[in-house]
């Protein structure tokens, strides 16, 4: 519907125009000569008017594509520093990690020397006790050799888990000098 009207209403202005009488208008020849040359000068005056302004607008874009231009690679510079950024913080992680993980180990080991140094005491101490006991049964009764060998088996037995306890705590200082 508007544009049948539309439609109607320019084929309307352009009959107008075609049906207008043209208008002559005369002058003389002096005061013609003054307003040719009057708009010639403000034609020209508007078109170096109109030249500074297309200058400067296109001055203008220039501008405006460089800080376009500046600001993507800006945004583009400033995404490679985040994506380095994440990496270095990725691998600051890691690392932590690591050495998370080593210090646990060292812990551990640490722990089970220690384990192992509080049972060689504790087998040393019980050591010391059979010793006294058996030299106390011997001196206090008359002990048969059978008795005798059994005491000295016990002993013995003793004095191989203390080694035993020995070889396990070299081996716990060995892996803890191994971490360090």
């Amino acid at each position: 519907m508007k544009i049948k009207f539309i439609t109607i209403a320019l084929m309307l202005i352009l009959s107008q125009n075609n049906f207008a009488q043209e208008v002559k208008t005369t002058t003389t020849a002096d005061s013609l000569k003054g307003t040719i040359l009057e708009s010639e000068k403000l034609l020209e005056a508007k078109k170096v008017q109109l030249e500074a302004e297309l200058k400067r607008q296109k001055e203008d874009l220039k501008e405006q594509e460089k800080l376009k231009s500046n600001a993507k690679d800006e945004a583009r510079n400033l995404k490679k520093e985040q994506d380095k950024l994440k990496k270095e913080q990725r691998k600051i992680e890691k690392e932590q990690k690591k050495v998370q993980r080593e210090q646990d180990k060292m812990n551990s080991a640490k722990k089970s020397l220690f384990n192992y140094n509080d049972k060689l005491a504790r087998q040393n101490k019980d050591l010391v006790k059979m010793q006294a006991k058996f030299e106390n049964r011997k001196l206090n009764r008359n002990l048969s050799p059978l008795e005798i060998s059994k005491w000295e088996v016990k002993i013995t037995k003793q004095q191989l888990k203390i080694k035993e306890t020995e070889a396990d705590i070299n081996k716990g200082q060995e892996k803890v000098n191994e971490l360090l």
